[in-house]
This record gives structure tokens, C-alpha cells and sequence, in this order.
């Protein structure tokens, strides 16, 4: 009887019917049948029951380790590896990878032997031993085209192509990864590995900031979940989708997609979940919900325990350099050698350097920014860099090579369809004509940016701004927080009173100061005073 009910319930999940799968697995939970226990997880697994896949996934380990059946019992290690990884338990899942390891020793040529390697690939890629990672990998790719096992290669090729993209060869690595896709678009992969496929394309593009690429591939990404009703797929489809959305400008579906991954993947995939929250929390800052972003940051940050780029520009918004500026070393510090990584996180190190007049860290960062942008080939990354030297130069007050500059950003945003960075550009530009003497150029520009911010609802930046277009120009380039430093300078205060008074520490007075003497030409507090008094900035 119960063969015949393992045989029916190979052909449900066959057609994946998980549901009816699992409730006539689930019938005989304690089945001394290790096939029976595999299939069970199989069906848990996709129905979102992670803990129960888990539990009968060891029933399977022990029932053939027993047995001595080691290459099942080395394929179940593997998926206890997998799933204890996708929950966010690395240190589980490595102590089940080693299992594997032991229980393969000998099985060199197995199918069983090429899912190993495909996982030691794996574990070697997060660590950062690229090389050893894509031996493995082609090892596995070789392995896989000998068998004729479009699973084993279709793996292989995208664990080979996010290697390959981490060796900055992005145009190599996409080249696997789209190789890979044309088996799941055939249909000769099984779910897992297709969607497995699917996430890591879209992931590549998503990190390497091709937009197009990505729209294509989300689409059809989405459209394939859509088909398999479990909380898995979808939920991680749905974290790429929000962040396509929130690219475009499209906010307000942008967070309800958002909000549907973490809802579905909070119990299932930590670090998945994180990025939704993440998304959350941007889009928040960005309209301006301070408290709001607040908690999405730090509920992302209680589920990875990373520092983020987008807390360090809600301390900046809320006029907390220091703080904005501590965030954003301490999630530069925690990426070391993902140079991709380090990418998204440098325009915001621009930013709040400049913002805390740290110029020489900006410019040093903005320099990083550009060479990774150009090493990888990003849209997305030579525009921010971009605007991060634009960024560099109209603090330092050259605001004609600021003006140059931002119009390369301009271009690549716009051509990206990207209107919040668009927009951000465009006030940029407004505030170097007006330092470059082209208050045509500067009005026009602010005009622009402050259209696209009300249609968006960036209501921070729209207000910004307002303030911008009612301001006039500064004497000797200088920045409105480093025009407040000196009226405060001359109105007698202390690098300590001014500190207090700006919420801002001593360190970071002290280097505005020196800014501000560098650009006025003086080396005094009562030069400088004289100045501010010349120029009409005491009140």
C-alpha cells in the first residue's frame, strides 16, 4: 500500500501539485521509508513549510546513512545545507555541507559529486576565494554536460556567471547566466532549478544596475511564480519587482510589492526579507516618513545585522552628520572584498562626507565609486559616479566642472528612465550654474527637479528644493552649512558652542572651517568674520 501511495505522490509532485502531495505524505509522518521522508520534505518545501521539510529531510538522512545508501545520503545532506542556508543558519547548514563532503568521498563522476561541487562553489564565492570557487564550479559544469544533465549544467553555469561577475567580468558572467536561462525557457529544468536560475539572473542585473535587462527578466520571472502558489518563489521575485518599481518612480506599488515579499519570507529567508525592508525604508525616506523609514531599516537591520546605505542618508535628512557618517563607514567596513557591494554603498559615503565637509574622504570615495563603475560596465554605477564627482566639485567650489560633469549623469538617468535620480541630478545642477554665474541654467534646473519631486511625493527634496530657489548665490562657493559655520564664527561662538548648536562634533566644525578658510582665502577666525561682514552674510 504504501508503495503505491509513494508512487502517487511522485506523480502529484511530478505535476506539482504540492498540496495534494503533502497531505498524502503527511498522512505517515513517521515512515521508516527514506524514500518517503524526501518526498515528503520535497512537498513541505514547497508549500512553505520550511521546519517540517527540515525535520523530514534528517528522517531521510538517518534512514539511508543507516542503510548505507551514501549517495542519497550525501544528496539529503546537501538539501539540509540548502535549506539551512536559505533560512539565514549558515553554521547549520556549513556542519551539513561537511556531511556531504564524507559521505560523497569516492563518488567522483556521480551526479551527486557535481551537486556537491556546485555548493562548495558556493560556500568558496561567499567567503571570497574566487578562484578555488570557479575551479569548482567549472568542475561542475564539465561534469554536467558529460552526464547530459540539464540541472547539473544550468546550475553550474549560474554559479560559474555570478563568480565570473564578482571577477569583474560582468559581460562573461551574464553570458553564462543567460546560457543557463535558455534551459529553464526550454522546459527541461525542474522547479527548483529554474527558479533557482531565475533569482540569480535577476540578482546579477539588479546589482549590476541593467534596468532593461532586469525589467525583461522580472516580467517573466514574475509571470513563471505566479504558477507555483507557494510563499517561496513569489516572495523573492516580488523583492526584485519592488525594486524595479522603485527605479521607475512607481513608489506606492513599489512598497506594497515590498511589503508582500517580507509578509511571505520573514519566516523563511532572512536575508531576503531584509532587502524588502530595506525597499521599505528607502521609499519612506524619500517622501519624507522619517519614523516609518526608521523602523524598516532597523527591522532590516535586526534581520542581517547590516548597516545600510539609506540609514545613513535618514541620519543626514534628520541633521545628523555624525551619526550619517559613522553608519556608512561601519557598512564600508563590513564589505571588504565585493567590490559590487562596495558600489551601491559609495554615493552615500560621497554624500555625507560632503554634507560634513570630510572632502578628502569624498573625493577619495567618489575616485573608488568610478573605478568600479567603469571595471563592471554598470548603467547605474557610472551614473552615480557621475554625480558623485559632480558632487565633489561643487563643494569644492568649481561649480563649471560640476555643471560638466552632472550633464554626463544627467544623460545616463535619464536614458536609465530613473526620475528620482533624474530629479536629484537636476538640483545638483541648479545649485553648480548658480555657483558657475548661470542663474538661467540654475533656475531651469531647479524648476525640472521640483516638478519631478511632487510627482513622485519626495517631499523632503521637494521642499529642499523650494529653499534652493529662493537662495542666493554664496560669496567665495561656499555651502549653506558651511555659511551657518561662519556666521555662528563670527558672531563669536566656539568650535564647541557651534558643534552643539548643529548638532554636529568638534572633528567635523573643525574641517568646515578649514573649507571655509580655503575658499574665502584667509587664515583667521577674525578674517573670516571680516569677510562674512563684507559679503552681507551676518543678518
Amino acid at each position: 500500500m504504501q508503495v503505491a501511495n509513494l508512487r502517487e505522490a511522485r506523480d502529484l509532485l511530478e505535476r506539482h501539485d504540492w498540496e495534494g502531495a503533502h497531505a498524502l505524505l503527511a498522512a505517515d509522518v513517521e515512515s521508516v521509508d527514506p524514500e518517503w521522508q524526501d518526498a515528503l520534505a520535497d512537498a513541505a518545501w514547497w508549500i512553505g513549510r520550511i521546519d517540517e521539510c527540515i525535520a523530514a529531510r534528517e528522517r531521510a538522512y538517518n534512514l539511508y546513512e543507516s542503510a548505507d545508501h551514501k549517495l542519497s545520503a550525501g544528496q539529503c545532506a546537501m538539501w539540509l545545507y540548502e535549506h539551512h542556508t536559505f533560512r539565514g543558519q549558515p553554521a547549520i547548514g556549513n556542519a551539513w555541507l561537511r556531511r556531504s563532503v564524507r559521505a560523497l568521498s569516492g563518488a567522483e563522476g556521480t551526479l551527486e559529486h557535481g551537486n556537491l561541487l556546485i555548493r562548495e562553489a558556493q560556500q568558496l564565492h561567499g567567503l571570497g576565494d574566487l578562484d578555488l570557487a570557479a575551479a569548482k564550479a567549472e568542475a561542475a559544469l564539465e561534469l554536467g554536460r558529460r552526464l547530459r544533465t540539464p540541472n547539473l549544467e544550468a546550475e553550474a553555469l549560474q554559479a560559474l556567471g555570478r563568480i565570473l561577475i564578482d571577477r569583474s567580468r560582468p559581460v562573461d558572467g551574464l553570458a553564462h547566466l543567460d546560457e543557463a536561462m535558455l534551459f529553464a525557457l526550454e522546459g527541461r529544468l525542474d522547479p527548483y532549478t529554474t527558479g533557482k536560475v531565475y533569482c540569480s539572473l535577476v540578482t546579477a542585473c539588479d546589482e549590476l544596475g541593467d534596468l532593461q535587462r532586469a525589467a525583461e527578466w522580472t516580467d517573466a520571472v514574475a509571470r513563471w511564480a505566479e504558477l507555483h502558489p507557494v510563499s517561496l518563489f513569489p516572495g523573492l521575485c516580488r523583492v526584485h519587482r519592488a525594486g524595479l518599481l522603485q527605479w521607475r518612480g512607481d513608489w506606492v506599488q513599489a512598497e506594497a510589492e515590498a511589503q508582500r515579499a517580507c509578509a511571505e519570507l520573514e519566516d523563511l529567508n532572512l536575508a531576503s526579507a531584509a532587502a524588502g525592508f530595506v525597499k521599505i525604508g528607502e521609499i519612506r525616506r524619500r517622501t519624507g516618513d522619517h519614523t516609518g523609514a526608521e523602523a524598516a531599516f532597523r527591522r532590516a537591520e535586526e534581520l542581517n545585522g547590516h548597516a545600510w546605505a539609506g540609514l545613513a542618508l535618514l541620519r543626514l535628512a534628520q541633521g545628523d552628520g555624525d551619526a550619517a557618517a559613522s553608519t556608512i563607514r561601519r557598512a564600508l567596513e563590513e564589505t571588504t572584498w565585493n567590490r559590487l557591494d562596495r558600489g551601491k554603498l559609495l554615493p552615500a559615503m560621497v554624500q555625507v562626507m560632503v554634507a560634513t565637509g570630510d572632502l578628502t574622504s569624498a573625493a577619495a570615495a567618489a575616485d573608488e565609486l568610478s573605478s568600479v563603475a567603469a571595471d563592471f560596465e554598470s548603467p547605474t554605477l557610472l551614473a552615480a559616479a557621475a554625480v558623485a564627482q559632480g558632487r565633489v566639485a561643487l563643494a569644492s567650489g568649481d561649480g563649471a566642472a560640476a555643471c560638466a560633469v552632472l550633464n554626463q549623469a544627467l544623460r545616463r538617468w535619464t536614458e536609465l528612465d530613473a526620475p528620482y535620480e533624474v530629479a536629484t541630478t537636476r538640483l545638483l545642477m541648479g545649485q553648480a550654474c548658480r555657483q558657475a554665474g548661470d542663474d538661467t541654467g540654475a533656475e531651469d534646473a531647479f524648476a525640472s527637479a521640483e516638478s519631478i519631486f511632487e510627482r513622485l511625493g519626495a517631499a523632503t527634496d521637494s521642499q529642499l528644493t523650494r529653499d534652493l530657489r529662493g537662495t542666493t548665490v554664496l560669496p567665495g562657493g561656499l555651502t549653506e552649512r558651511e555659511a551657518e559655520v561662519l556666521r555662528l564664527v563670527a558672531a563669536g561662538w566656539t568650535n564647541r558652542q557651534i558643534a552643539t548648536e548643529l548638532r554636529l562634533s568638534e572633528k567635523t566644525v573643525a574641517r568646515h572651517l578649514s573649507n571655509i578658510f580655503t575658499k574665502i582665502d584667509v587664515g583667521s577666525r577674525a578674517a573670516a568674520t571680516a569677510f562674512a561682514f563684507q559679503h552681507g552674510l551676518i543678518r
